[in-house]
């Protein structure tokens, strides 16, 4: 089996880390956000990227879902007693060496699809990881607080922010001129199924759906999508904050009408949101937390069968 999946941090990771447990003879495609990179320190940094690498390679810091375990802080600190800014976004000693290679071999020419392999060799997740483009595109956010209305990169409003300032535009710059990396097409031209983890729906699935093409090429799969809101509240992080940028309720109706179809065709939800409902999707309600490795493949496999049933 072919399994194409979308996926942006901790959730999508660790949804991933299920998948490959339900499926441990599929071939599986990870498609992944870069709307969350940013250059710090000189160095371009992949958040989404990294997170699926390291959980999926054993490298991740279980306990928060970003970085890398075992890490320290000895260069944070040195840089913050020169006062270097930002200080807001701390960079791990060990994560450091990735950001070093990566920006080392994209200043030698070469695309981010092919660093990125270059680096999963090192980490071998088990899956085929492709960055949803080589071109660069970052998540901007428009606010308006003490200093004026103004944008900021997604990390500011993310990390140093915490998402408390509200939204008023949240923008993809460089999304007009962005191509699908070399391979995401041809993977979901070939995938018998395209898994929509429970990932931010708007600044990471979202994100990936905003390059030209590939919400076209993903509309004539069988698609099933794992809801992100359980009981209308975001499974983790802040993505009612960017739901509510963009106007849309924090529901499990209001995500799936968000993608709506004929992009999605299973929509997996929470017990408490059995009552979900929309015309051409076939939802199946279930116990959604990733409480472990176990539930996440329990959950992993549910999909797989939405899978099944959609695609008959």
């Amino acid at each position: 089996m072919r399994i194409v999946s979308l996926a942006g941090g901790i959730g999508g990771a660790r949804f991933l880390r299920g998948l490959k447990a339900a499926a441990p003879d599929a071939e599986i495609t990870v498609i992944g956000n870069t709307g969350d990179d940013i250059t710090l320190f000189g160095l371009r940094v992949c958040p989404d990227l990294d997170t699926v690498m390291y959980t999926l390679g054993g490298g991740i810091n279980e306990e928060q879902g970003w970085g890398r375990a075992d890490e320290t802080f000895t260069v944070k600190s040195e840089l913050a007693a020169y006062g270097v800014e930002p200080q807001w976004f701390g960079l791990g000693d060990r994560d450091l060496a990735t950001h070093i290679v990566r920006t080392q071999m994209l200043s030698a020419g070469y695309p981010l699809s092919q660093v990125t392999e270059a680096l999963c060799t090192r980490w071998n997740p088990g899956v085929r990881l492709i960055p949803m483009s080589d071109d660069r595109v970052e998540t901007h956010v428009v606010i308006e607080d003490e200093q004026g209305r103004r944008a900021i990169h997604f990390q500011e409003w993310w990390v140093r922010l915490r998402a408390s300032v509200p939204a008023q535009r949240i923008v993809l710059v460089g999304a007009d001129e962005a191509k699908p990396a070399p391979g995401v097409l041809e993977a979901i031209a070939e995938a018998d199924v395209v898994i929509l983890p429970p990932s931010n729906p708007v600044v990471s699935i979202g994100t990936i759906l905003q390059i030209r093409g590939i919400r076209e090429a993903l509309e004539p799969k069988p698609v099933v999508g794992v809801s992100p809101i359980i009981g209308g509240a975001p499974v983790r992080g802040m993505a009612d904050a960017c739901l509510t940028a963009i106007g849309v309720p924090t529901t499990a109706q209001a995500v799936l009408e968000l993608y709506g179809t004929p992009l999605i065709n299973g929509w997996l939800v929470a017990e408490e949101d059995r009552d979900v409902a929309l015309d051409g999707v076939r939802v199946v309600a279930r116990p959604l937390l990733m409480t472990d490795l176990d539930a996440a493949a329990d959950i992993a496999r549910a999909a797989l069968r939405l899978a099944e049933e959609v695609a008959a």
